[in-house]
């Protein structure tokens, strides 16, 4: 189960719109689903739609019927995801001194990851982003210099920080060596 959704509400929400993904990536019906499940058509629609919380049995007829573990449909992952350093796509800052790699994004839960490079005696001014947006970041190697609003922040090799990114902030690497840094963007609240 996702450990962020802990809210029961959620859980039901989603265990049903994973209940309908799987249901329709094996091309079965609400009655086709039933007469294997043993489970009435009506019971699962309201699954499906976050309308009823599902027992434990229903769930177990459920997961049988689609041959697939009972974790599955608390599961969004239904594959495995890679992203390689230096491999796809590479965005450059307008001085070619900033580079970021897009990781993984998730626009369901507003989360962007990317990779992000810094050249040697070089920095880079963002603009704001988002209205209540949150960066996430970690120095995977190197030591960078972080300015957040009016203060200053020094970070060496795994240091973290987090900060609200719709003020002004930025990232100065006074060293020889390129910074690698892992960023996180969290939109909304």
């Amino acid at each position: 189960m996702n450990p962020e959704i802990d809210d029961p509400k959620q859980v039901v929400l989603q265990v049903g719109a994973v209940l309908k993904k799987l249901r329709k990536e094996k091309h079965l019906s609400l009655e086709d689903l039933s007469e294997l499940s043993g489970v009435s058509k009506l019971t699962l629609g309201n699954i499906e739609r976050g309308e009823t919380n599902p027992t434990i049995g229903m769930l177990w007829k459920i997961s049988k019927s689609l041959s697939i573990p009972i974790m599955a449909l608390f599961s969004t992952e239904n594959c495995v995801n890679l992203s390689r350093a230096g491999k796809g796509l590479r965005i450059a800052g307008d001085d070619n001194n900033w580079m970021i790699e897009p990781i993984f994004q998730n626009a369901g839960h507003g989360i962007e990851m990317y990779r992000a490079y810094l050249q040697p005696h070089s920095s880079y001014y963002p603009e704001k982003h988002h209205h209540n947006s949150t960066e996430l970041t970690t120095v995977m190697s190197g030591t960078i210099t972080i300015h957040v609003n009016n203060e200053s922040y020094t970070l060496n090799q795994y240091d973290s920080i987090s900060f609200r990114a719709d003020g002004t902030h930025s990232y100065i690497n006074h060293t020889n060596e390129v910074v690698v840094l892992y960023i996180m963007l969290k939109y909304g609240s």
